[in-house]
């Protein structure tokens, strides 16, 4: 026996299920009656097996060096315990580091090179999404406001609840930044009456929202546009404005002018809810043990991940005054099964849909992204937050006392109205 088999073999029997390894010559290692089947193609992965380094294994699998007979589920159980130590602190960086990596921020976020990694990940195929998100398909988290919601009415949740920060009311000028496949753009157009302008980078998204524009009617007060965040036009400001998962793909180095570019599009006394994935340690940009370069190789490549104390670091040097902040981590750790949960469900239709090589590549990342974020949430190594903020104020009255609908109420009770 190898000396990489035989940590592997003493690594298998502290786990907190039984594995089995199936090696290429079909040799067995571990319980015959196991939870999870690992067979191993290729014995590179072995390696990566015995130094607990996920992102590699993710590798592996994509590439199709190892296959899984199991739950996703199990299989995250067993990827949590043979870590050596925490994501976060694997991925914590020096000054030297941390100012590379602001330089390759600057680098990897121009608008061209924007709009091709938006679309790499979101014109991937809408009927694969379709599999596996709620009828609205939308992609991102959602809000169970109660713990029997399915996921479908938990989105409709979520939607409605930064409707109700925002304090949205007819007649107003929204703007949804990332708009997605639309569920934002037309719960506000249609529960809340507004004015809606959402952006997008995705050509399927953009074509999609605006067939559901013209199958609702809704021509003249709802439009979506294929336009980056830095072109939209600042002279007629907005009242409300939400971004949605939009913000991971900014760049660290270019959040304070992300958020000083939202504060000019809107209107004094006007809202903005930025919803966004947050590292769960505050000096890493990604996950280590590989799974950060996992995500920025097969699934989303340029996003850049930052606490939320830096955050609001950003969004104040914006000229941004933050006034409610929730954490959603635990709703997305269940979104996310959710997710994961559905496309296990329906594999043989996404094989249909992701036809050839390529299409067996993304699926089998795609099986590793959702279950291993979902795995994430749940350990707190990455979290999501709401921040509803304003223009920061110039002090020079009581906002206490100003009018509904000219500024925050400072209450929160407006919310749950």
């Amino acid at each position: 026996m190898s000396s990489v088999l035989s940590v592997v073999e003493t690594k298998l029997a502290s786990l907190p299920l039984p594995v089995q390894l199936v090696m290429p010559d079909g040799q067995t290692v571990g319980e015959p009656d196991a939870a999870v089947r690992l067979v191993i193609k290729d014995r590179s992965t072995l390696a990566h097996l015995a130094a607990g380094h996920v992102g590699g294994l993710g590798e592996d699998y994509v590439e199709g060096k190892f296959d899984v007979e199991g739950s996703m589920r199990d299989l995250m159980r067993l990827a949590a315990a043979i870590l050596p130590g925490s994501p976060i602190d694997a991925a914590r960086i020096g000054r030297l580091t941390e100012l590379i990596r602001r330089l390759v921020s600057v680098w990897r976020h121009s608008i061209e090179r924007d709009a091709r990694q938006i679309q790499f990940h979101y014109d991937l195929s809408d009927d694969f999404y379709a599999l596996w998100l709620d009828p609205r398909r939308v992609y991102s988290c959602a809000y169970f406001r109660r713990p029997d919601m399915t996921v479908a009415e938990a989105q409709e949740a979520k939607l409605d609840h930064i409707c109700r920060k925002l304090d949205l009311k007819a007649g107003e000028r929204f703007l949804d930044v990332g708009a997605g496949w639309g569920g934002l753009l037309l719960w506000a157009a249609e529960n809340y009456g507004v004015d809606a302008t959402g952006i997008t980078l995705s050509r399927n998204q953009h074509a999609h929202v605006n067939r559901l524009i013209e199958e609702k009617g809704l021509q003249g007060r709802v439009r979506m546009e294929l336009l980056d965040y830095r072109k939209l036009d600042e002279t007629a400001p907005y009242d409300k404005i939400a971004s949605v998962g939009m913000f991971e793909h900014v760049g660290r180095a270019q959040l304070e002018a992300y958020f000083s570019k939202l504060r000019r599009l809107l209107r004094p006394g006007g809202l903005i809810l930025n919803h966004g994935i947050t590292a769960g340690g505050v000096d890493n940009a990604e996950l280590g043990a590989g799974m950060g370069e996992f995500i920025e190789k097969y699934i989303f490549p340029g996003g850049e991940l930052t606490h939320i104390s830096h955050v609001l670091e950003h969004m104040a040097e914006g000229g941004l005054e933050d006034l409610d902040i929730e954490n959603l981590r635990p709703h997305y750790a269940r979104t996310l099964w959710a997710w994961s949960d559905a496309l296990e469900a329906r594999l043989p239709e996404a094989r249909q849909t992701l036809q050839g090589e390529q299409g067996e590549r993304s699926l089998r990342a795609y099986r590793m992204y959702l279950a291993g974020c979902a795995m994430g949430f749940e350990h707190g190594w990455i979290a999501l937050h709401q921040v509803l903020a304003q223009s920061r104020p110039g002090g020079s009255s009581d906002e206490l006392d100003f009018p509904e609908g000219q500024a925050y109420p400072w209450r929160r009770d407006y919310i749950y109205k």
